[in-house]
């Protein structure tokens, strides 16, 4: 087998492997940053960039810029048609450029910005079904030059990046479309109770910073998010002469007032997607010394996410207006809640909202 021959199965076998590794995630970030690290692995150059098209302006930006001096320049855009990036995205066609200093194309701000000497570069469009979604980059070959035989291997990629990217723009629109639908539906409970106005979404941010501080994941803060927005669903069953009254709840309508995180977890339970989401909306009124409901659970036994939402909801339930009393100051209210440590509510999640109010109070 001839040198050439060796050649291009080496870059066939890397660009299997590559373009599963791409399209293995529905993440549009990581799509984005896997992208970059095939095209410079495939081609053996020193850095990359993606440039996805704004859909609404047509320009340019660096979501993502790999290499020594990359990350320096992901936020540059460039101008419909603009640089290099912005010839390939308008004409739709790859191009390869020996000399880029010496193109009057190039785009020489990315270079001064980045303290990064630009010298070769493939530029391929990403595109699907002719629709340009932005530009795939190579930059600065470590040994010889780019060839024809690069080019057209970083376009086979550019092609599989392009479906990745709409697979992901997708799942990140239905998910909104998810997000969206579970705030529209928790505010119509909230309509039934003129005086909790704003609750869910103040819990819910809340709950995120808090997680932020305790160090979450991606995956168990969505599932964060969800159960807060979804937190009080259950209310839906509660009769109105109990969810509606102002004065202090009789014993018999705190039972059935207790009955909502029973009730929002059965409604949840239909949809198999959310298994994930209903421990911590089920146990956000359990107390952290066994006795709270609807399970009588106590200590780690209440669910990460439960704990968090506890601690959330009750500082917003004490911050605002209720008709029968008037709202804390924060400050009073974390004093509230530094009472019931270990009693009420999980100490550690008390000290992380703590920490997390300063910064938000810093940033507001």
């Amino acid at each position: 087998m001839s040198e050439d021959s060796d050649k291009k199965l080496a870059q066939l076998n890397t660009l299997i492997e590559l373009t599963s590794l791409v399209n293995s995630t529905l993440d549009t970030l990581e799509v984005r940053k896997r992208a970059i690290e095939a095209a410079t692995r495939l081609v053996n150059a020193e850095a990359g960039s993606l440039l996805l098209k704004d859909r609404e302006n047509g320009e340019l930006f660096f979501e993502v810029a790999l290499g020594e001096k990359g990350e320096r320049v992901k936020e540059i855009r460039l101008k419909k048609g603009e640089g290099i990036a912005g010839w390939v995205a308008e004409k739709g066609e790859p191009v390869i450029v020996h000399d880029v200093q010496s193109d009057p194309r190039f785009f020489r701000d990315a270079d001064v910005r980045s303290e990064f000497l630009t010298k070769d570069m493939i530029c391929v469009p990403v595109k699907t079904k002719q629709k340009i979604l932005g530009v795939l980059q190579a930059i600065n070959r470590r040994a010889g030059s780019f060839d024809d035989e690069d080019m057209e291997i970083l376009g086979a990629l550019a092609n599989q990046v392009a479906i990745a990217i709409e697979n992901a723009n997708l799942y990140e629109e239905l998910k909104d479309a998810f997000y969206g639908t579970a705030q529209a539906l928790a505010e119509t409970i909230e309509k039934r109770d003129p005086y909790t106005g704003g609750h869910t979404k103040r819990v819910m941010n809340y709950s995120l910073a808090i997680g932020r501080m305790l160090g979450l994941n991606r995956i168990e803060s969505e599932n964060l998010k969800l159960s807060a927005i979804l937190h009080d669903i259950g209310k839906i069953g509660v009769r109105d002469s109990v969810l509606l009254k102002e004065g202090m709840l009789e014993a018999e309508e705190r039972e059935a007032m207790s009955m909502h995180p029973k009730i929002g977890s059965e409604i949840l339970g239909h949809v198999k997607q959310l298994k994930d989401v209903i421990p911590g909306m089920r146990g956000h009124h359990e107390k952290y010394d066994g006795t709270g409901y609807p399970d009588g659970l106590k200590s780690s036994e209440i669910p990460l996410p439960a704990r968090i939402i506890s601690v959330a909801d009750t500082f917003d339930a004490m911050t605002t207006n209720r008709p029968y009393r008037k709202a804390l100051n924060a400050d009073d209210a974390f004093n509230e809640l530094k009472k019931y440590a270990g009693k009420q509510f999980d100490p550690s999640v008390i000290e992380a909202f703590l920490k997390a109010w300063r910064e938000m109070e810093i940033v507001l």
